[in-house]
């Protein structure tokens, strides 16, 4: 791998992932570094996969501009880099009278926004909509924008696509301190040695703040992490025809009830700040704020058809909002700041971060060119990345051609979602190779079913020895020190 380039993006989530892919389209070269075994792994792997509408944000803000610019595109961006997205449209439940003012206030803060489709429904229409929706609710809000999507999916396809554009991508790799000379960066230091570049494009996420400190800009910007906490339910026995959000707090959407693309119903999150930027662990507290929050939506819900938990972490910032006359200090930062050169400064992208990350990488661009940067387009473009091949989506007559031409896509390893072995070979072996457990669990969608992997596991980690030639000993969940096996049981055949 080369140490020079034009452009270092620090950082493998949804943001840095498109901003990769649309440098590709110009004559640059550009490296993206993520300090995880895999991209997407972080804050993009974890979230509720929503395309917000935009009625939410704090209007004049910089969330509030790049959600509404962001929103239409998403049809096009789905099309192009063939991930599964849906127009769901989602519904604000006011439960109560005491709620009703709340949908107003949303009504004209959407209409500030500049949203389409949006409008006041009543209770009788909402439960008529939603036969599973609490029967106190007294009014909603239905947004016809949104959309619901597979979150790494997005971040996976962004990525590819930009390596099929000549991207380079280097996983493992830490972003360790700046290379400054004359008050320009001019490269970085990682733990894999030093890179050299015109420009760095700081998008690190729940670290966006460290990195930027590193480089003397905005000392009194502080990342503060809010863990969010969801359930997985059982995709036969219950779910919801929309998204269902409660009226909003001051600092999160709420604990909301949707159905997500695979069929699972998922609840949550609820919002806790906390200290540690690794801590994704769940909390007998915050798991019983979640299911308490989602049965206020839908009293239904059944805690026995729980079969996964998980959580989140959102990179709450404390940026004020720079537009005149607004009053709102968790705003994004898309900066190319003054006290040094070089540098493409985000930070505080949490929700609607994902929303927003094609228009966040076109602001990127434009920053760039107004920076002086010469940007030419390619001549051989392409921004059309191919459909996975998704075996449980085949006909009859298409899986039987496929298996005769491949005997591996014969051989089902997850029965519970029906991923074959044909599916995982050609994950291990993709533009960016899936070499852990969890890695080809967020591609293929193995291990997600009732058993949680129960059943696929010990072929999984079969197949990933054999197809990276090493040993099962060395086989992981999400990388290093996340070994399944500690040793043989028996060494040779006389022992034990």
């Amino acid at each position: 791998m080369p140490n020079k380039y034009d452009v270092i993006i620090i950082g493998g989530g949804v943001v840095g992932c498109m901003i990769a892919r649309f440098l590709s389209r110009y004559q640059l070269d550009t490296l993206l570094i993520e300090k995880e075994s895999d991209i997407g792994s972080a804050t993009s792997a974890a979230n509720t996969a929503l395309i917000h509408a935009g009625y939410d944000a704090i209007p004049g803000s910089l969330k509030a501009k790049m959600n509404t610019a962001a929103n239409p595109k998403w049809d096009n961006l789905a099309s192009e880099l063939q991930f599964p997205y849906e127009h769901s449209g989602d519904y604000v439940i006011a439960i109560g009278h005491d709620e009703l003012p709340k949908l107003d206030d949303l009504m004209q803060r959407g209409k500030n926004n500049g949203i389409p489709g949006m409008r006041l429904i009543s209770s009788e229409e909402m439960r008529k909509r939603e036969p599973n929706i609490n029967p106190l609710v007294s009014g909603a809000i239905w947004a016809s924008t949104s959309g619901i999507c597979d979150p790494f999916g997005v971040t996976l396809s962004a990525a590819e696509n930009a390596v099929m554009n000549g991207v380079q991508v280097a996983l493992y790799t830490a972003f360790k301190d700046f290379i400054i000379q004359d008050k320009r960066i001019i490269g970085i230091h990682t733990n894999h040695g030093d890179f050299y570049s015109h420009w760095v494009v700081n998008a690190a996420g729940l670290f966006a703040d460290e990195v930027m400190h590193k480089a003397g800009v905005r000392s009194e910007f502080k990342i503060t992490p809010r863990k969010g906490e969801y359930f997985i339910l059982d995709r036969a026995e219950f779910s919801v025809s929309n998204v269902l959000f409660p009226v909003p707090t001051d600092i999160s959407k709420g604990i909301l009830v949707t159905t997500s693309l695979h069929g699972n119903t998922i609840l949550g999150p609820n919002a806790q700040d906390i200290y540690d930027k690794e801590d994704r662990n769940n909390t007998q507290p915050g798991m019983d704020e979640v299911f308490e929050g989602a049965k206020k939506l839908t009293p239904a819900i059944n805690p026995k058809h729980i079969i996964a938990v998980f959580a989140g972490l959102r990179a709450g910032g404390n940026a004020p909002c720079e537009t005149s006359g607004v009053d709102y200090q968790h705003d994004f930062i898309i900066e190319v700041p003054k006290e040094v050169q070089g540098l493409v400064n985000l930070g505080g992208i949490e929700s609607p971060g994902l929303t927003s990350a094609p228009a966040i990488a076109e602001l990127v661009i434009e920053l760039l060119k107004d920076a002086g940067e010469p940007l030419k387009e390619k001549r051989e473009w392409n921004p059309i990345r191919p459909a996975r091949l998704c075996f449980r989506h085949l006909s009859h007559t298409e899986r039987q051609s496929l298996i005769e031409k491949d005997a591996r896509y014969g051989r089902i390893v997850c029965r519970c979602e029906n991923i074959t072995e044909g599916e995982i070979v050609a994950e291990i072996q993709s533009l960016i190779p899936a070499r852990t457990y969890d890695a080809l669990k967020r591609r293929t969608w193995l291990g997600t079913g009732r058993c949680q992997g129960g059943f696929d596991m010990p072929r999984v980690t079969e197949i990933l020895a054999r197809e990276l030639g090493i040993s099962p000993l060395e086989v992981s969940k999400k990388g290093k020190g996340s070994e399944f096996l500690l040793r043989p049981t028996k060494e040779d055949k006389n022992a034990g």
